[in-house]
């Protein structure tokens, strides 16, 4: 993941939220190490909005499958999401919003973690960002 492609997936993704009158979003965009490769938040943002956009994507990574099906497993299953967390030292947010980056290949490449408005519209912000970077957008 390049900071080029990192930054694309930001700006669309911001386009969209201004496209579809989000609250203010932080993304974070990480490489498939779980290494933060960019992160912007929108004037306006709370602060917390980076480590929770992170923790979505973080959580994505970590388990390779988008954060929606995490937020099920969440509620199926509880105890290995608690354990999970734990184990990544409090890294994980299993909320919806984070979206796994898939190569043409279908390989994992980064992800994209939003947050700022509702579960459901920070996802489709970072859909639309990375699908616009020519990749493919995994939510679970």
């Amino acid at each position: 993941m390049t900071l080029a492609n990192a930054s694309k997936i930001i700006a669309t993704a911001f386009a969209k939220a201004s496209e579809m009158g989000l609250k203010p979003l932080g993304v974070s965009v990480l490489d498939a190490g779980g290494h933060l490769v960019a992160y912007q938040r929108q004037d306006g943002a709370s602060f917390l909005r980076a480590q929770m956009s992170a923790g979505k994507a973080y959580g994505a990574l970590s388990l390779g499958m988008g954060s929606r099906k995490l937020e099920a497993m969440a509620k199926e299953r509880p105890h290995l999401i608690s354990g999970v967390a734990d184990v990544s030292g409090g890294r994980i947010v299993a909320v919806v919003g984070g979206v796994l980056i898939r190569d043409g290949a279908g390989l994992i490449i980064g992800a994209v973690g939003i947050s700022g408005d509702t579960s459901d519209n920070d996802e489709a912000a970072a859909i639309a960002g990375i699908e616009a970077a020519g990749f493919q957008a995994d939510g679970g």
